[in-house]
């Protein structure tokens, strides 16, 4: 990728408790939690978790909906449900997050073969859901 191209900055999830979420996606899921301490303090209105050096999930709470307005006319849009975040990983890294999932109690689909994504089709996919609700897919690609 160069400096040009397009590419996913953030997703805001809708979450609860965002310390716990946070707390969820470093243990279970494996990512860095950023600005927990700074949201702890009020001195954030929500802490994130890395994805990558490029991508992080923002985890805003469900009580600051009624604040994101950003678009005129979008009253009442905030907070729309998405149907899943698709995460790639090589594969040692998706059978890493499985394991950790699974030491962690979280509830897990079967393992999907074949599933079209941005890169074709996906080698394994399956999905989990975090402490919210929110879906995420989990898959690796042959390189």
């Amino acid at each position: 990728m160069t400096n040009s191209s397009t590419r996913l900055d953030h997703v805001v999830l809708w979450v609860d408790d965002p310390v716990a979420s946070a707390a969820f996606y470093e243990e279970a899921v494996g990512f860095e939690a950023l600005r927990v301490a700074e949201f702890a303090e009020g001195k954030v209105t929500f802490p994130s978790v890395r994805v990558n050096e490029e991508t992080i999930l923002d985890l805003a709470p469900h009580s600051a909906a009624d604040r994101m307005n950003m678009l005129p006319g979008s009253a009442g849009s905030a907070g729309h449900p998405v149907n899943h975040v698709c995460l790639a990983l090589p594969a040692d890294a998706f059978d890493a997050l499985r394991a950790r999932l699974h030491e962690h109690g979280v509830p897990m689909s079967d393992i999907g073969r074949h599933s079209s994504g941005a890169r074709g089709d996906a080698t394994r996919n399956f999905y989990f859901r975090d402490p919210d609700g929110n879906v995420f897919e989990a898959r690796h690609y042959d390189d």
